[in-house]
């Protein structure tokens, strides 16, 4: 065992101390282990979007069919969110952790193998069997690392990993895939995975389990009035956000009348936005849950109705883009913080219910955005978007002050 992870260990917080003014070396290289494994896991799950047309024409495969590896990737994974922290039972962490990365390179490196579609299907189930149990255990295990009350800015530091992958992975997946084939960009993301295994296994201390679940301890934490409303409000503003954000670039094409080259840098500003908004955001959750969620919400309200009402002006497209980009940069902090702050003695468990209501407002999201915008056109979208996150802001403001 390493010195760094020993000093990790001596300085470790439990979940009812106050955070320390300044995080050790130690506890940094942790955090960032973590936000290295989100990284690696969402730049995988979504380097489909770059690969669709040569991964399809080499299999055989419509790519409508290639992009199913998205479908089970989300499915196993809502499956698998409310399995994962029951099967794991007293394993200590940090070694269920290194095997959901293992279990990640092993994935990657079968879809970059595959020689038919099923087999690149078992490979993405892998992946989302690694990518939502990771995600169930990450707010137990950042507050575990930084102190309950420093969770939402550890939880910061770990989504960042997210909001860089997504602007990352599709557009460097397409371009690899171009100069060296889709098996070589499948391939780079294992390569990933085990950069961010090794990293944890030098960075993290060793976590023996804090509490075994079981399927009826994570369903009696739903009958507590704060998880009730901790899942209704990611439900409420992740079904707007992804009911409105696929349909951002057919707005502004359509609408807002931009070519492809003002249309890219849009959406760049989007998710340089979103980086901002994960630190913006974890320090808010630290300092005030309840206001951040009600200024996350309410954010995402005022660019999605700002859009439809004047977005048909080129500058004003561009703001409320990046107001929405730093808006759903503050969800993935603020949202699970707010929900495990109900369950402080059951973060694991909330974990998973996380994990599930996220999963839910995905697919909820992706059906009824493609339903509105096919029935009443490109603005309805980002109408429902304004509607839900609207009434996630007034839902925060049922929640207890804190």
């Amino acid at each position: 065992m390493t010195d760094t992870t020993l000093q990790l260990e001596d300085a470790a917080i439990g979940l009812d101390d106050d955070a320390p003014a300044a995080w050790s070396a130690a506890t940094w290289f942790a955090v960032i282990s973590l936000a290295a494994t989100s990284f690696a896991l969402v730049s995988a799950e979504f380097l489909p979007a770059g690969l669709l047309t040569p991964m399809a024409r080499d299999l055989g495969i419509s790519e409508g069919t290639a992009g199913q590896v998205v479908t089970a990737t989300a499915s196993v994974g809502a499956v698998t969110a409310m399995l994962s922290n029951v099967l794991i039972g007293r394993l200590n962490r940090k070694t269920v952790l290194v095997g959901l990365m293992a279990l990640a390179v092993a994935s990657n490196i079968l879809a970059a193998l595959a020689p038919n579609f099923w087999l690149l299907l078992l490979g993405r189930a892998g992946l989302g069997i690694a990518l939502s149990a990771f995600w169930a255990l990450s707010v137990a295990v950042v507050a575990r690392l930084v102190g309950a009350n420093a969770t939402g800015r550890g939880m910061a530091i770990v989504t960042l990993g997210v909001s860089l992958a997504t602007i990352a992975a599709p557009s460097m997946g397409a371009l690899i895939s171009d100069w060296l084939g889709w098996r070589s960009a499948m391939a780079m993301t294992a390569g990933l995975a085990v950069l961010a295994m090794l990293l944890q296994l030098l960075s993290l201390p060793t976590l023996p389990a804090a509490e075994s679940n079981s399927l009826a301890d994570v369903f009696r934490l739903t009958r507590r009035r704060g998880i009730q409303l901790g899942m209704l409000a990611i439900v409420l503003l992740m079904t707007g956000h992804f009911a409105g954000s696929v349909y951002v670039r057919p707005f502004l094409e359509q609408v807002a009348q931009l070519a492809t080259g003002p249309i890219a840098l849009a959406l760049l500003g989007f998710g340089i936005a979103a980086v901002i908004g994960n630190i913006v955001g974890g320090r808010m959750a630290d300092a005030n849950i309840r206001l951040a969620l009600v200024v996350t919400a309410a954010l995402m309200a005022i660019a999605a109705l700002a859009l439809v009402l004047w977005g048909v002006h080129m500058g004003v497209a561009f703001g409320f883009v990046t107001l929405w980009g730093l808006a759903f940069g503050m969800g993935p902090v603020v949202l699970p913080t707010n929900l495990s702050r109900a369950a402080p003695d059951a973060l694991e468990a909330a974990g998973s219910l996380m994990v599930v209501s996220f999963q839910v407002a995905i697919t909820i999201g992706a059906i009824v955005g493609g339903y509105v915008v096919d029935n009443y056109g490109a603005t309805a979208p980002l109408t429902l978007t304004a509607v839900l996150a609207a009434l996630t802001a007034l839902l925060a403001l049922l929640q207890p002050r804190g």
